[in-house]
């Protein structure tokens, strides 16, 4: 196999190698494949899981995403009480 075929090839990551990535146990790293949290596939029937970089990539990008929202959405919360937005007396 050339090179350049193998490198095609080796695009694929252990639940190991995400576990490092993400810097977690392995255990939440499957959790997140069982759940469909994080895009993966199975080698056979009762083979390993693998995912892709771009999967693990989007993944991370929509974590980031869902903490915005949270962090938007919790400071809406007080965004109706007049006296924390009330304009400074002179």
């Amino acid at each position: 196999m050339t090179s350049n075929a193998a490198s095609r090839f080796a695009r694929f990551l252990s639940l190991a190698d995400v576990a490092d990535v993400l810097n977690v146990d392995i255990s939440v790293v499957r959790e997140l494949v069982e759940s469909n949290e994080l895009a993966a596939i199975r080698i056979g029937e009762h083979g390993h899981w693998r995912v892709e970089p771009r999967a693990l990539d989007d993944y991370i990008a929509d974590q980031y995403e869902r903490r915005e929202r949270e962090s938007q959405f919790a400071q809406s919360e007080f965004t109706d009480i007049p006296e924390l937005f009330a304009a400074p007396e002179q």
